[in-house]
């Protein structure tokens, strides 16, 4: 996802940001809203061509190579697509991996899927050999909603499998015009695991292929058409909305006046990643959340969710392990986020609560009250619920949100001030205590347990602040 979506529909942003948006205001819009959906056309018109065109590169470029047997693989130079002439699939020692997670922008689909490999074979005779390092993957899938019951969902997920094994019986898996080769995608990553869950056959660096049954040259489909409309009726329309937007030339003298270098353009976008006093521990801790996703990306873990056996290895809060010696888990654990909207929601509210509270804190006190309100939601977390793999910040920023609300009701602060805030922060509390009632998947129990241990904080720490103020 991040290079075949998010950097051709992001790089485009920096473009539109730093190039096209000083120029849109010379012409005359009714509102500011009408020219940031301007630009925002303006990203998709240069995205939309780009992710087709890379799709179009991946399936076109792709060689075919015809090959008699499967062991032949390994004797040519590797390519992307394959013909085979002479094999046995091996139905009966397969490796099966079930697996689920969530999906959508409130966590509101259960993905169920299975994943299938099976031995690719030269002959039937080779089924009483011991090892096969070339598998056939096939992944059944199906979507219901996030919001059954848990019991509701385990009888949902056996209908599935049932039906799942039904379709495999019936399915004549010879039947194929030529196999691709899976790349270092997530679906590879969990046919290695369904091969490791076979009891037959053992493997060394095992080769994952797909079957296809339509013709090899239909393989691009209508890439090049939507390639080509995309690229010119994009422009076209952008400029004929363009025509119909007055131009305003005064502007342009006042423009000139106003011109800032693009560095000064590039700090004052990225202002909430620079520390600078009275801001200076918020901007650290949100560079390095984002800097342990960045990594964890890279790594191949994912990018709109990882799995929690990834989250496991990488520091995830988890009862079991914590209670086996793992106590270091309850700081790691705040430094870990479940995807990117996970990470971005968590930091949003990190740098709403950094911009009210640190600069009345102090650095010493902000960090400190953030590791400690983070580690007490993680023992929270952990006493509520027995075996779930728990990360986010969120605990901690909850536990920000509980001091500050502790100095607003013992009036720290002056009494205009406290007014204003009381109602910032509650808001905030109520609205993310709400979600996290109706929302599967968001851990209440560390929301709870850092609001409470901050007010705690706050309230010792009140009188020192009102000294100050």
């Amino acid at each position: 996802m991040l290079l075949n979506f998010w950097l051709p529909a992001g790089l485009p942003l920096i473009f539109i940001y730093f190039f096209l948006r000083p120029r849109l205001k010379l012409l005359k819009f009714k509102d500011d809203n009408k020219s940031f959906g301007f630009q925002f056309l303006a990203v998709l018109i240069i995205a939309i061509p780009t992710i087709i065109a890379q799709e179009y590169l991946i399936t076109a470029t792709g060689k075919l190579t015809s090959i008699k047997t499967i062991s032949e693989i390994q004797k040519h130079e590797k390519t992307k697509y394959y013909t085979l002439q002479k094999f046995y699939i091996d139905k009966e020692n397969i490796g099966v991996l079930n697996t689920s997670d969530v999906s959508g922008k409130h966590n509101e689909s259960f993905n169920m899927q299975i994943y299938v490999a099976m031995p690719i074979l030269e002959t039937a005779k080779d089924t009483s050999k011991s090892e096969c390092n070339f598998w056939l993957g096939k992944e059944y899938s199906s979507q219901i909603s996030n919001r059954l019951s848990s019991d509701e969902k385990q009888i949902r997920f056996k209908q599935f499998a049932k039906e799942s094994e039904e379709e495999f019986k019936r399915t004549d898996f010879t039947q194929f015009t030529y196999l691709e080769l899976v790349g270092n995608t997530e679906d590879h990553d969990n046919f290695n695991e369904a091969i490791e869950q076979n009891t037959k056959y053992d493997f060394i660096n095992p080769i994952l292929l797909k079957a296809h049954t339509e013709q090899f040259r239909n393989r691009n489909g209508k890439k090049i058409q939507w390639f080509l409309g995309t690229s010119i009726g994009g422009p076209l329309i952008w400029l004929i909305i363009l025509s119909f937007i007055k131009f305003q030339p005064k502007r342009r003298k006042n423009l000139k006046a106003e011109k800032k270098t693009a560095f000064e353009s590039l700090k004052e976008t990225f202002i909430f990643f620079i520390p600078k006093e009275g801001f200076y521990i918020t901007p650290i801790l949100i560079n390095i959340n984002i800097l342990v996703f960045i990594i964890m990306v890279f790594s191949g873990f994912g990018f709109f969710s990882f799995k929690g056996k990834d989250l496991l290895e990488w520091g995830a809060n988890f009862r079991p392990l914590v209670t086996n010696g793992q106590g270091w888990r309850l700081l790691t654990s705040v430094f870990l986020h479940g995807g990117i909207i996970h990470l971005f929601n968590n930091m949003i509210g990190l740098w709403f609560i950094g911009i009210l509270l640190e600069k009345y804190l102090g650095t010493k006190k902000y960090l400190l009250s953030y590791l400690a309100t983070g580690i007490i939601a993680s023992l929270a977390s952990i006493w509520w619920n027995e075996a779930t793999v728990s990360v986010g910040a969120s605990g901690a920023i909850f536990g920000l949100s509980g001091l500050f609300l502790a100095l607003i009701i013992f009036k720290a602060f002056e009494n205009d001030i406290n007014k204003i805030f009381l109602n910032l922060i509650l808001g905030y509390i109520g609205i993310n205590l709400i979600m996290g009632l109706l929302i599967p998947g968001i851990d209440n129990a560390a929301h709870i347990g850092g609001l409470v241990s901050g007010f705690i904080i706050g309230f010792l720490l009140s009188d020192s602040i009102r000294a100050k103020e």
